[in-house]
């Protein structure tokens, strides 16, 4: 990759040495002074003492330097070695708490993203309530007395072995199966935690082959990870097609309940919560309130989802004042549990901070591009290039070139660097040729970026992953983003940095769409794919024209999304 500002050539001096002149004032005329022995030896004696001085207060600089860095959380082994981490002086709040959001006492070093990362956001408008505040210190003590480990969970575990299930247990659990690429993992864990948060249940997750290497422990004095000898070890033959699955157990009448959610038969010891893309019918009525009345009660619920589910969650009225007290801006679920959730492991961490303060920091502005195609060629495609900049240029994202050869640019240009995330790397070449051939218009630079180009989506590599994270994290600490329709990827990074982006329409036909793109309604992902279904009527519904706060999407009109509306 090619970098405008090192292609500048160092700045040269006014005048050019001389070698004659400098080799005449080094053959002065001037006779040289000799120095009497014992005036040289009192020189000697003084110079080597000031040398010693000097050794060991820079000695001492250097590690007290070190040792002020490890104290504030800016030392890291992100590649191997010690590292020195250098923070953004100007960037989001200097509260590395999130306003109380993140809980204190966390050991700084072993995470350095927790507290880190609120130096590179942008400052947020949007606080957490007290009560969200509340209600996640009250959920990490429930975690630290039922997690991993204690007296709680294994007696639970023993009732999960016996094959029955019982209403009178202390810890009920929801427990994440791992599954589907990064972005959608991410959004429904956020969706399982706030399932959690509603239930009084606690959340463990499957680590699946790389979640452990992904993300820190969010809870305090507790693992979120779920027990390698947990007894259940079937996950990836769960479908739709499970016998324990929610909607098949209901079907083939396994289990019944009365209108107060308790059940006619024996509770079972697990139920699995089949709630991807392609769930059923009866999979769907997990949305009802008569059915989370009898769940609530189910010691074990396995969940497997590819969605953000939330939207749906505000739409059951058992749930509904609850919600209003966590989130009274309803369009900031994600962007205040993404943030609680998701710190970067020191490893990835490290791919992230390098990557920035070598491309992105020293810009007046920056701007993200995230791009999804969704065909089966590899592209690139010339109509997504032209959509690319036909929105970024119409939105005054980026500038237009100019068709002189060169514009004067002032003293004060604006540096725009242009942080591009893509699975092919041609999008990247051409956009950065355009700006290096032709100068901008306004007389802006621009430099443009991408981090990596993997070609496809490897969901099971675990430097995959790690580079996809990095990339959501980069992505969220820019100033303007752009993002393509249907993409999980950029739904975590407007979430994460609470940024409002325009979104790219879904081409068809292989054509750039006119227009090419539309301002978000709110930083919230999109649920893609909602069930539209009348739990008291029993029939159809049009579930996004319900409530004020949830909304169809822009990129996906059968999806649900939240918004800030009264």
């Amino acid at each position: 990759m090619m970098d405008m500002k090192r292609m500048r050539r160092p700045q040269q001096p006014t005048v050019a040495p001389d070698p004659e002149r400098e080799g005449a004032l080094r053959a002065s005329p001037t006779p040289p002074r000799v120095l009497r022995p014992w005036t040289a030896f009192l020189l000697l004696a003084s110079l080597l003492v000031v040398g010693a001085v000097l050794s060991r207060a820079q000695r001492s600089l250097s590690i007290d330097s070190f040792r002020a860095a490890a104290r504030a959380g800016s030392v890291g082994a992100a590649s191997g070695g010690l590292e020195i981490e250098t923070l953004p002086s100007s960037r989001g709040p200097k509260d590395k708490l999130l306003h109380g959001l993140l809980a204190a006492g966390f050991d700084e070093q072993s995470c350095l993203s927790r507290y880190h990362s609120a130096l590179y956001w942008k400052e947020s408008p949007h606080l957490p309530s007290p009560y969200l505040l509340e209600k996640l210190r009250n959920y990490e003590a429930l975690h630290k007395k039922c997690g991993p480990n204690t007296e709680l969970y294994k007696k639970s575990v023993e009732q999960l072995k016996s094959g029955r299930g019982t209403q009178s247990t202390e810890c009920n659990y929801v427990v994440w199966v791992s599954y589907s690429g990064l972005g959608n993992r991410m959004l429904s864990i956020a969706s399982a935690f706030l399932y959690a948060l509603l239930t009084n249940k606690v959340l463990l997750i499957d680590r699946g082959s790389d979640m452990d290497d992904l993300f820190c422990e969010p809870f305090p004095e507790s693992s979120w990870l779920l027990p390698l000898d947990f007894p259940i070890t079937k996950f990836g033959t769960f479908d739709i097609k499970t016998p324990e699955s929610y909607g098949n157990m209901l079907k083939n009448k396994v289990i019944s309940y009365s209108v107060d959610g308790t059940s006619r038969r024996s509770l079972p010891a697990y139920i699995y919560l089949h709630l991807s893309h392609d769930y059923g019918d009866r999979d769907k009525i997990f949305f009802c309130e008569d059915d989370q009345k009898f769940l609530q009660n189910v010691p074990w619920l396995l969940l497997r989802s590819n969605n953000y589910f939330v939207p749906s969650l505000f739409l059951i009225p058992a749930y509904e004042e609850e919600l209003r007290q966590l989130f009274p801006e309803a369009d900031t679920v994600f962007h205040h549990l993404g943030r609680y959730l998701f710190h970067p492991t020191n490893t990835v961490w490290g791919l992230i901070t390098r990557y920035y303060q070598s491309y992105l920091a020293k810009a007046d502005e920056r701007v993200g591009i995230q791009i999804r195609v969704f065909e089966t060629d590899t592209g690139p495609f010339q109509y997504v290039l032209d959509q690319i900049l036909a929105c970024s240029q119409k939105e005054k994202v980026l500038p237009d070139v100019s068709d002189q050869e060169t514009v004067v640019s002032t003293p004060n240009v604006k540096s725009k660097a242009v942080l591009l995330t893509s699975l092919n790397n041609g999008y990247f070449e051409k956009i950065r040729n355009m700006y290096w051939e032709q100068p901008t218009a306004n007389g802006e630079i621009i430099s443009v970026h991408q981090p990596s180009h993997e070609g496809y989506q490897q969901t099971g590599k675990q430097m995959h992953n790690m580079k996809a994270l990095a990339e959501m994290y980069l992505l969220s600490f820019t100033d303007v983003l752009v993002t393509s329709a249907w993409s999980t990827f950029g739904y975590v990074a407007q979430g994460l940095g609470g940024l409002q982006p325009w979104i790219l329409y879904k081409p068809d036909n292989q054509t750039a769409p006119d227009p090419p793109c539309r301002r978000a309604m709110s930083i919230e992902p999109c649920f893609h794919a909602p069930p539209f279904y009348d739990c008291k009527a029993k029939k159809g519904i049009d579930t996004g024209a319900l409530v004020p706060h949830v909304r169809h999407c822009e990129d996906m009109s059968w999806g649900l999304k939240l918004v800030n509306q009264a």
